[in-house]
């Protein structure tokens, strides 16, 4: 019967039953102290968890069991770090919790693998991969024919926002460029906010803000929004108008990188992402 329980509490859809069942487990998988006689169950004990987090083991029976209790982010940080949680499962505590982890995540580094940046050159559509700050750090031919003044050899800048909102050539080669670029903006803080404190981030905001009176008026607006897929209408300066479908794709293990993929031709509407 406690096994039928327990698999149904982490089948459960409901959030709390999952965090409960997702503490037990860590806490079942921790190794009993050598002095802890003997056990009925594996693992660490209720109160045992709850001394090592400086918790009480009331608070730590109520988490388990599901019920409606409040968990602070930085009782849950202690949790954490008496279940010697890993980084991935030290998200999922937080996540199941519906709480912010107040220990930021580490600054992305600067360089990303070679493989990642090989992406675009596998593509035989229009496609560039964009880093943490939103820069493009590898794109194909098809990516620097459609967008010149950005991935060509005269760009000025190869991030996608002082591009969009900087380079006199944009507002001319993107259909709905005011439009475009409000949600950009807005897509842009989405990200921003996972980690408000990064340097780059930071910086690259306040050339913005400096260079762009509209820009800065998007973003005091403190619109959010979803990165989705959509049409995507260009005025190209040899071409003509040219229709894409735009599907943005996240790199599972740097989700702030984005491999953009722009497919000739649309049917159907939809709003979505900026460019």
């Amino acid at each position: 019967m406690t096994t039928l329980v327990t698999f149904a509490s982490a089948a459960s859809t409901d959030a709390k039953a999952l965090l409960g069942a997702f503490i037990r487990a860590h806490r079942e998988r921790l190794p009993a102290p050598a002095d802890g006689g003997r056990r009925r169950t594996p693992g660490l004990r209720r109160e045992e968890l709850a001394a090592a987090a400086n918790v009480s083991p009331t608070w730590v029976t109520w988490l388990e069991q599901g019920r409606d209790v409040a968990a602070s982010a930085a009782a849950l940080a202690r949790l954490a770090a008496a279940l010697r949680l890993t980084a991935a499962e030290r998200a999922s505590l937080f996540d199941l919790a519906g709480r912010r982890d107040p220990v930021a995540p580490a600054a992305p580094d600067g360089e990303l693998p070679r493989e990642w940046l090989a992406l675009p050159s596998l593509m035989s559509v229009p496609a560039y991969l964009l880093d943490h700050t939103w820069t493009a750090r590898a794109w194909n031919g098809a990516a620097e024919e459609l967008f010149p003044d950005w991935l060509g050899a005269r760009a000025d800048s190869r991030n996608l926002l002082e591009f969009v909102f900087c380079a006199p050539a944009a507002p001319r080669l993107i259909a709905d460029w005011p439009e475009r670029a409000r949600r950009l903006v807005a897509e842009f803080r989405a990200d921003f906010t996972r980690r408000p404190t990064d340097p780059a981030r930071q910086a690259l905001i306040a050339r913005l803000g400096a260079a762009s009176a509209l820009f800065a008026a998007h973003w005091q607006d403190q619109d959010v929004l979803h990165r989705d897929g959509g049409a995507r209408r260009f005025h190209h300066p040899r071409h003509g108008e040219r229709t894409y479908t735009q599907t943005t794709l996240l790199v599972a293990a740097r989700q702030e990188c984005k491999l953009v993929c722009l497919q000739p031709g649309h049917e159907g509407g939809g709003e979505g992402e900026g460019v």
